[in-house]
């Protein structure tokens, strides 16, 4: 009986000890990819302003390419929005809507993942290097506010994240680049 007691009073002390630990770590993650590709602003810009296009060279399209996916809106810009369904746990349900387009030189996405109600934002930032080149930006911000879990979470983003932001942005400039 005394070792289930020491037991339970070590468990709510670790429990404790990572919910105080947990208000300390970052409310807010960014995570970010870049890449420079031998092609104008203009056709990297067309690719990236339109969710139709998405899915031409998405890092998770390929991961269910028998997901379910519809668009609405204006085919390009603000408003252009694409959800997606899955069976897959790695792709699930969502939605993204690009809520910001100043061409040529930055889209940005709302998103939604499953039935959160708290979106992440992407975005994209277009510049030209040379006449030939463009450089993008794919970025991606998330606020997990008072949510100790998501920001345990937050920890793992770039980790999870940033090595398909790199498999998304090749995929691009494969694209753009042909």
């Amino acid at each position: 009986m005394k070792f289930l007691k020491w037991l339970l009073i070590i468990l709510v002390t670790l429990l404790i000890v990572l919910a105080v630990v947990g208000f300390f770590l970052p409310q807010k993650v960014h995570v970010e990819r870049s890449i420079v590709i031998d092609g104008d602003r203009d056709a990297v810009f067309t690719q990236i302003n339109s969710m139709q296009n998405f899915n031409t060279w998405s890092p998770w399209f390929k991961l269910d390419p028998n997901a379910n996916y519809q668009y609405s809106g204006p085919e390009a810009g603000k408003g252009n929005k694409m959800s997606w369904s899955s069976e897959d746990p790695n792709v699930g349900k969502g939605a993204q809507e690009i809520v910001e387009s100043q061409y040529p030189a930055f889209v940005k996405t709302e998103l939604f993942f499953g039935d959160d109600p708290n979106p992440g934002y992407a975005d994209f930032t277009i510049e030209e290097v040379t006449y030939t080149q463009t450089r993008v930006t794919w970025g991606f911000d998330a606020d997990f506010g008072n949510n100790i879990l998501g920001r345990y979470f937050g920890l793992m983003m770039d980790g999870m994240l940033g090595p398909k932001y790199e498999e998304g942005l090749q995929a691009l400039k494969e694209k753009v680049e042909n």
